[in-house]
């Protein structure tokens, strides 16, 4: 798929610290090295869930764990069919894992870095010392000549590490043909070698205290220079202050810096009816923390009517946006204020849309808002540090895998995060899926529609619509 460029990938890594760095120097003063990830590059630390399922995935596949206890770890959303997430330890890519929707299943993609990691039990092949040169140096494939033996596990499609006699990694790749025809053959592909960038990986241990602690004063001129936005703009505009806060990472890095640049000010939540329950508990928390109050507003009723006239929101028809979020915060700034300033977690390295966004703005649904994004510039591990810093509460459903935080029907959700929406909080989705089988048998849509997350595209239109992080 198209690589998406949405600013200057800024993630480095230092191998004295074993630590993400956002800069070219470490505070330590060891200079950094850029990690070679594919763009748009916001990656994100990997939580214990999120080490779970990637260490769960390689272990049923190769019969080891990816991730070593006490390395930092990262995750790199890249474009793909569904969802797929490079990992990143040692300051390189050492792998990834993609969703496969029509086998609702997760794949292995390992990188030969990964070998520096662990020792894969199975799904590998043994090469002759005369094949390694082509396939180390040329990125040939295996070939029937050059193989000198085969896990009997592998089958055709699985993604194999590529070994020499004496256990070295010299490639990855895709299996042609099961183990037993393998054996069998005496010309012809056996593996199709995967053709990878060479990249530096140095394990370590190390903790998000020490990576707060190497990124020290780049933290600090991201905060002074958001604060001072937040001051200026909030100067030029003399209009009630407010924090648009949603649960998640964004929208509480912003409550932050908001609250250092001005003091307090309330919270604006629209309710959705979909929100996860942690999400509502967050709230509560983050506003008792801080001493905040929260100017809150459903817009559960709207949905329900709009979705018996229309259907279910789609990807390419997001009327619930509006109805459930705009809609419903342009009444509560009219109650409260008349007319306020929001400050919003808005990122441009979240899409294309946000990346061309301005920093100050009105939307059209909500005229009597003035919106204003103080960390615009910020990559996600930039929000994460800067949280880990602060000690802030975060929502808990990072801890369990989850990378974003809203509806949890969001249609523009792919099928990976709907399927832990499932596992997680199998009553809501239940509750979803009964209504979404209602207006299928009431439209005679396929029988599948459900299943396949057909609900989730329907036509050409593309309503604007965005949530807050």
């Amino acid at each position: 798929m198209a690589r998406i460029y949405l600013g200057k990938i800024l993630l480095r890594w230092c191998d004295s610290c074993h630590a993400p760095v956002l800069g070219r120097t470490c505070a330590c003063g060891a200079p950094t090295r850029p990690v070679a990830v594919t763009p748009p590059g916001d990656a994100r630390p990997a939580f214990p869930g999120d080490i779970e399922r990637v260490n769960r995935i390689y272990h049923e596949h190769f019969g080891a764990p990816l991730i070593p206890e006490g390395h930092l770890a990262l995750l790199n959303k890249v474009p793909s069919e569904d969802r797929m997430d490079e990992i990143v330890v040692g300051g390189a890519v050492v792998g990834a894992i993609r969703y496969i929707p029509e086998e609702q299943r997760w794949e292995p993609l390992p990188r030969p870095n990964a070998a520096l990691l662990m020792q894969p039990m199975k799904r590998y092949v043994v090469v002759d010392d005369g094949a390694v040169p082509s396939i180390r140096d040329k990125g040939a494939s295996v070939l029937a000549p050059g193989l000198a033996s085969i896990d009997p596990a592998i089958a055709p499609g699985d993604p194999v590490f590529i070994l020499t006699k004496a256990g070295e990694c010299i490639g990855v790749g895709r299996a042609k043909v099961d183990a037993a025809t393998a054996e069998a053959m005496e010309r012809g592909v056996i593996v199709r070698t995967r053709k990878n960038v060479p990249s530096i990986c140095v394990p370590g241990r190390a903790t998000w205290e020490d990576a707060i602690k190497a990124n020290e004063q780049i933290l600090e001129e991201y905060e002074s220079a958001s604060i001072q936005f937040v001051r200026d703009v909030a100067a030029k505009n003399p209009l009630p202050p407010t924090i648009s806060y949603s649960g998640g990472k964004d929208s509480l890095a912003t409550l932050l810096i908001v609250r250092k640049a001005l003091g307090p000010a309330p919270l604006l939540f629209a309710d959705t009816g979909f929100e996860f329950p942690e999400t509502c508990e967050n709230v509560d928390r983050v506003a008792a923390r801080y001493g905040l109050d929260i100017l809150q507003i459903s817009g559960e009723e709207a949905f329900r009517e709009e979705f018996e006239r229309r259907g279910p929101p789609a990807v390419d028809d997001r009327w619930c946006c509006r109805t459930c979020k705009l809609n419903p915060i342009g009444r509560l700034i009219d109650e409260h204020f008349g007319e306020c300033l929001s400050f919003i977690g808005q990122r441009k390295y979240e899409s294309v849309r946000r990346m061309q966004s301005r920093r100050v703005w009105r939307n059209p649904s909500v005229p009597q808002q003035l919106s204003a994004a103080p960390i615009q510039q910020w990559t996600a591990m930039h929000v994460w540090l800067y949280i880990f810093r602060e000690k802030a509460p975060y929502n808990p459903l990072y801890e369990q895998g989850f990378d974003r935080i809203g509806c949890y029907i969001c249609p523009a959700s792919d099928l990976a995060t709907l399927g832990m929406v499932s596992d997680a909080c199998p009553g809501l989705w239940s509750a979803w899926c009964e209504r979404l089988t209602r207006w299928q048998e009431e439209q005679g849509l396929p029988p599948d529609w459900v299943e396949r997350g057909l609900w989730r595209r329907r036509g050409d239109a593309d309503e604007e619509g965005d949530s807050y992080n």
